[in-house]
């Protein structure tokens, strides 16, 4: 392949990709090359990759006339600047050497590069098994799941998903220790299949889920996980070691009360109320009687706060349950429709 590289971009499309592709890019790294993107024009189309020795990335660019094939290694940071901030719906780019030239109308960038070869070698990993899923069902159930998983948590299991397959299903599952959350799906093909994705991995995987009608192809091999999305490319992730929780245990089965809101009404009361809410008291308490829901909070030295909300179902006596605020709406924000049920026992149980 010849060393100089020369392709003409739509920017829009290279910008998107470029944003893409640098959330890969570590933060911090004693290894320089990794700061950077490897780009690879080849059979006409211009190939980004991205790694960060955990997760590696290669996304095909939309709208690219490759007009001499070649590899670059650039930084990924300036590459990304100088084309966000070009004003041209095309931009040129060619490579001499280890220098990068971007081109737009009556602008001329050089950025000092890497020698490509020192890059390091594309992860793939041989799936034995693989299914499919569209894009649209795994987009939704990672939003379902990502945001109840744990943050540098000791319990290293539970810093990612679980992600189940087994026949035509595709479970999901993420935990803090405090929350859960599952979401289930239908899949393509026979077979079992269990890994956990990191939370990471996933974040930069739901970004290449935009045309909800493509095809994702899932498979696992030596502690790795390939996800590759039709029309978009290819992420290759370390799956997170350990064994996850037995999440179904807490799962409560026994909900003797059940009540059914407008989703928009509860994630509203449940925001007021915890505007009297502080770093002592972050709880906010539900009491449930008859057709109304109290939502209050108190917090010494701010005062109190009662919102009612109008319910419909409950049946039983009344009851009284405190929650953490944050974990009800950030479950609000990605419920489907405008109903949403709520399950619970005692104030001793969880609620569902």
């Amino acid at each position: 392949m010849p060393a100089s590289l020369k392709v003409n971009c739509d920017r829009t499309a290279l910008v998107d990709a470029l944003a893409l592709a640098s959330a890969v890019v570590p933060s911090r790294t004693t290894t320089p090359v990794l700061t950077c993107l490897k780009l690879v024009g080849k059979d006409g189309e211009l190939q980004l990759r991205a790694t960060d020795g955990q997760i590696s990335l290669a996304l095909t660019v939309q709208g690219v006339e490759v007009a001499s094939e070649g590899e670059a290694l650039v930084p990924a940071d300036k590459l990304g600047q100088i084309v966000r901030t070009c004003e041209d719906s095309t931009v040129a780019l060619e490579t001499d050497r280890n220098v990068a030239t971007v081109r737009g109308d009556g602008s001329t960038f050089k950025i000092y590069g890497y020698d490509p070869k020192d890059y390091p070698a594309a992860r793939e990993t041989q799936a034995g098994a693989a299914f499919e899923v569209t894009a649209e069902t795994l987009r939704r159930l990672i939003a379902r799941t990502l945001f109840a998983t744990a943050v540098e948590n000791a319990r290293f299991a539970i810093n990612g998903v679980l992600m189940e397959r087994k026949g035509k299903r595709i479970r999901l599952v993420g935990t803090d220790g405090k929350r859960l959350a599952v979401a289930a799906g239908g899949c393509s093909g026979d077979g079992d299949m269990t890994l956990i994705v990191p939370s990471k991995s996933l974040n930069i995987l739901v970004k290449m889920l935009g045309d909800p009608d493509s095809n994702v192809t899932i498979g696992k091999s030596d502690g790795q996980a390939t996800f590759q999305v039709e029309g978009v490319g290819t992420l290759v992730t370390s799956l997170v070691e350990g064994t996850f929780p037995p999440f179904e245990d807490v799962i409560p089965k026994d909900q003797d009360k059940r009540v059914t809101f407008d989703a928009a009404d509860l994630a509203a009361a449940i925001r007021r109320a915890a505007l009297l809410t502080n770093e002592e008291s972050k709880g906010v308490r539900f009491a449930f009687k008859g057709d109304t829901l109290v939502v209050s909070s108190r917090a010494p030295e701010m005062g109190e706060a009662e919102i009612r909300v109008p319910m419909s179902g409950y049946q039983g006596d009344a009851i009284e349950i405190g929650f953490q605020p944050a974990f009800i709406i950030d479950a609000l924000k990605v419920v489907d429709g405008q109903q949403v049920m709520v399950e619970m026992r005692s104030p001793q149980k969880p609620g569902v």
